[in-house]
């Protein structure tokens, strides 16, 4: 027993590598390109029999390319030589289980020379001699349809001859084939879709990836696909409205403006106790709504199941098929609740499908926008969550909402120097998510009671602005330099005003001496109120301003908004969004005005 004890050790200690070559394999995708820099994803997989305690990943850059943020492994590297290895929340993998992490870099080379675990990442044995293959040009997609798409790439080179090739569609392969081109079929209609191809050599042996080509399948609604499919046009609905404002569902049928738009956001959801809750139980499903109130003129009873805006959203959809409506939680008063439910994001993205996907309203909701103000920064309330947090929940959201849903977030629009923006690992959020919400309004307003007075909303910057970096062009050029895609990125419009009171100069710029009377709070006004009670006298970086008295408002007007659209057209922007409906006139005007800019 003894004697065969140390000749069993040895073999065990021999065969330890052995396994480890072929127990996991590693998959390269890039997700992102933006010209100087890019985002990239390895996966991860046990492809063996027994559970994996940790892993590395190891590859090569050319000069030039290199590793600039990551997340969900520590990323080193010595010259051109790059590792990563798991965290110590992610080692373990049970047979047939992934895991992925990611990264931005900068520069345009392609990984080489890729081992997991020191073997090959496609979990082989390298042969000796044997060089493995190169990568494969980048497909080229062309004959694009609903549901297909032909790819076409460059022959790889191999020392010892190509057999075949790998076509991966997301990182997951898709076939294996010996030519040079393949039609992948049975896609969804309005979808982004990701390529690479990897060479195979006569051993068997895999190289590096070519670069990936970005396909979006034509036609589709946008309704659930990781990318707007079409234009979006989005409005904020806000459940406390019934009450003092009077506005409900129906008037957005009675104002002209359901056909116009493509979304609804309601708000707001709470977060609390690390989940999502309801914010208003009587306004968002209990509240019985009589007949001239709701949106089909038929009135609740007594006895239904579902009552409130939940029901009349119901209806609102039943009439305007093209209406999806996304519940969002959070908001400026709730956004303090982020910070605990990020601690354990899969189980706060849980709790949201659990309150989104409720058998009484599932069919109202077609996906959760997260509305925290703000990550790792200041609001009402201060966060300290680290600047992966947001990019971590957005993932577990994408996770457990999956792909025929929508996620979504309203995001700060503060471009400043070490501001909000630069605090969050937007982009990193951005990959698993549908479109962001830049809240490209409120960047000046008389909390700061003396002024200056400056428009809330100003596209651009200029002369005498009072913060740089506090307009709509810096936070939308600062969030593409990130890698956040430009039709990931939705323009905010205010349908209100904000105003000082006891200014004397016309021109922005005044000292003032405090806020402005507002109908319903000092120092903000509808436009309905503003458009006849205090007329725009002029216009600055593309919205325009007013003194009536010794008021001063800044607001967006038709003309304004038409400039804005045209203005998000131009940087190629998924589309627009605004708060809130209640603010509009009557007929709409200011959403009639967002629609025919975006057409």
């Amino acid at each position: 027993m003894t004697a065969l004890a140390l000749p069993l050790a040895a073999l065990v200690g021999l065969a330890s590598p052995a396994e480890a070559a072929t127990s996991a394999s590693a998959t390269y995708t890039k997700t992102q390109d933006w010209g100087t820099g890019f985002g990239a994803s390895w996966t991860v997989k046990n492809t063996g029999t027994t559970a994996i305690s940790s892993w590395t990943v190891e590859w090569d850059y050319p000069a030039g390319t290199a590793v600039t943020s990551a997340w969900d492994a520590t990323v080193t590297n010595s010259g051109n030589h790059w590792t990563a290895k798991n965290l110590g929340w992610n080692g373990s993998l049970a047979p047939g289980a992934s895991i992925s992490f990611g990264y931005n870099g900068s520069g345009s080379g392609a990984p080489t020379g890729c081992k997991i675990n020191g073997a090959s990442c496609d979990g082989s044995t390298p042969q000796p001699g044997d060089a493995a293959p190169s990568a494969p040009g980048t497909p080229v997609a062309s004959n694009v349809t609903d549901t297909s798409v032909k790819l076409t790439w460059a022959a790889a080179t191999d020392d010892k001859g190509v057999k075949n090739y790998d076509v991966l569609r997301g990182g997951t392969k898709v076939t294996t084939t010996t030519g040079l081109t393949y039609t992948d079929s049975g896609l969804t209609a309005g979808t982004d879709y990701a390529y690479t191809v990897v060479a195979r050599d006569t051993a068997d042996q895999t190289g590096p990836a070519s670069g990936a080509v970005q396909v979006r399948t034509t036609g589709g609604d946008g309704g659930g696909n990781p990318q707007p499919g079409s234009t979006v046009k989005m409005g904020y609905f806000a459940n406390w409205g019934v009450y003092g404002r009077n506005y409900h569902v129906k008037n957005i049928a009675t104002s002209g403006s359901a056909p116009k738009i493509t979304h609804i956001n309601y708000a707001f959801g709470n977060v609390t106790g690390g989940k999502c809750a309801i914010g208003d139980s009587y306004a968002d499903y209990d509240k019985a709504y009589t007949a001239d109130q709701s949106v089909d003129g038929v009135a609740d009873t007594w006895d239904q199941p579902l009552r409130g805006n939940f029901n009349q959203l119901r209806k609102l959809k039943k009439m305007y098929p093209n209406i999806k409506v996304i519940w969002s939680f959070g908001g400026w008063t709730w956004s303090g609740g982020f910070g605990q439910a990020v601690q354990n994001p899969a189980a706060f993205a849980q709790s949201c499908y659990d309150l989104v996907e409720d058998p009484r309203w599932a069919d109202v909701f077609d996906g959760i926008d997260l509305d925290w103000e703000y990550p790792n920064a200041c609001g009402l309330t201060c966060d300290t969550s680290g600047q992966a947090a947001f990019k971590n929940m957005m993932q577990a959201m994408r996770a457990k909402f999956g792909a025929n849903n929508l996620v979504t977030a309203a995001v700060t629009a503060d471009a400043s120097t070490g501001g909000k923006i630069d605090l969050t690992d937007y982009a990193g959020g951005a990959q698993y998510m549908n479109w962001f919400n830049v809240m490209t309004y409120d960047f000046f307003g008389a909390w700061d009671a003396k002024g200056p007075t400056a428009p809330h909303s100003p596209l651009t910057s200029y002369a005498g602005i009072p913060q740089q970096g506090f307009n709509s062009a810096d936070a939308i050029a600062k969030y593409k330099a990130q890698g956040v895609p430009a039709n990931k990125l939705l323009l905010g419009i205010g349908l209100y005003g904000r105003g000082w009171t006891g200014v004397t100069q016309d021109a922005p710029g005044g000292t003032a001496t405090g806020p402005a009377q507002g109908t319903y709070e000092q120092g903000i006004e509808d436009y309905k109120v503003l458009k006849t009670s205090c007329p725009a006298t002029g216009t600055v970086a593309g919205t325009a301003y007013a003194k009536c008295g010794t008021n001063w408002w800044s607001y967006d007007t038709p003309a304004t908004i038409n400039s804005k659209m045209s203005w998000a057209k131009s940087q190629g922007l998924g589309g627009a969004f605004f708060w809130e409906f209640s603010g509009d006139t009557t007929n709409g005007e200011l959403v009639s005005a967002i629609n025919s800019g975006l057409n």
